[in-house]
């Protein structure tokens, strides 16, 4: 798995607002924690089942973080193009089992599938320190490199946070992209889901955030 992350914590940045609305789209936060049975209100994790289950399985109770925000979608030629280049198509590599392909043949993965996930640490103390994040972030990256998920891409974003539930609090967050490619729709779907599963596992692990 192709694994990098980013800190977007400049002036001009956006910050995660928790809670959000947005009349526009008339869709709002959905705290999980509180209420798991509103996964149901959420659209994109109805539409993505895999979605759904990470939804859960980070909002539960032994989880150090809970979500605030996500989205699925079917990546754009330009999205695609870019992940190609980030996963090194073009080099000497070929494993038709595995769907990765070389050269010429990097043209036939025109499909791609892309999510994300922005995640706030239950933690206060983690929540609000900047270079905990920056050690929490390397890590999950670092742990994800090995795993056996071809023409997958996981990107972790640092940004400012600022939390309104209890009482107000500021610090940061991490923004989990997930992105697959493959010869299909469906098989980039399914390599999505697969890579997703993994990462959803590893973010449950409390020994990641201490």
């Amino acid at each position: 798995m192709h694994t990098e992350w980013s800190a977007e914590c400049g002036t001009n940045d956006p910050v995660l607002v928790v809670p959000w609305s947005d009349a526009s789209d008339g869709v709002a936060f959905v705290d999980l924690r509180d209420d798991p049975g509103a996964i149901d209100t959420i659209p994109e994790a109805e539409a993505n089942p895999p979605l759904m289950q990470a939804l859960r399985a980070l909002n539960a109770a032994r989880s150090p973080v809970f979500t605030a925000k996500c989205d699925a979608w079917e990546m754009p030629e330009e999205e695609r193009a870019q992940l190609r280049l980030e996963l090194g198509f073009g080099i000497d590599r070929n494993d038709e089992d595995t769907g990765v392909f070389a050269g010429e043949e990097a043209g036939a993965v025109a499909f791609g599938f892309a999510s994300y996930i922005d995640c706030v640490c239950r933690d206060l103390a983690l929540f609000a320190s900047f270079p905990r994040h920056e050690h929490l972030v390397r890590g999950i990256t670092r742990l994800a490199t090995p795993f056996n998920q071809p023409n997958t891409a996981l990107e972790c974003v640092l940004r400012p946070a600022f939390v309104h539930l209890k009482a107000p609090q500021q610090g940061y967050a991490v923004s989990v992209y997930m992105k697959a490619l493959d010869r299909s729709p469906q098989r980039a779907w399914k390599r999505w889901a697969a890579a997703l599963e993994e990462v959803t596992a590893l973010l449950r692990r409390n020994e990641n955030f201490r």
